[in-house]
């Protein structure tokens, strides 16, 4: 393992002026909470497992709300518990991709 963490997930939980774009809007704290609560149930937070933390504004509100996981950097978008759900156990425990709450990396 070449990192202190094996997956570190940041959460955009950033909250823009009424009417703009922001993942805030879409309940993003609660479901960082959820996520961490989660993960801690699940025995797979701390060192060499995984971290997940608040990142304020991760400037893709428009795609929101987001996240990205990282040492992969892989970005998603979700709505709910069972989204998140999906991202912990097929991307954190089972280290596979999931497509379908991918977005694209922004690379030009």
């Amino acid at each position: 393992m070449s990192g202190y963490y094996k997956h570190h997930v940041f959460f955009c939980t950033n909250q823009r002026e009424a009417g703009k774009a922001c993942c805030e809007n879409f309940n993003a704290s609660n479901l960082r909470q959820y996520a961490k609560q989660r993960i801690k149930s699940l025995g797979l937070s701390g060192q060499g497992q995984v971290r997940v933390n608040t990142a304020a504004c991760l400037d893709r509100c428009d795609e929101g709300p987001v996240i990205v996981v990282y040492p992969e950097a892989v970005w998603y978008s979700y709505i709910d518990r069972s989204d998140i759900d999906e991202i912990i156990e097929e991307h954190l425990i089972g280290g596979r991709i999931v497509e379908r709450l991918r977005l694209p990396d922004g690379e030009a």
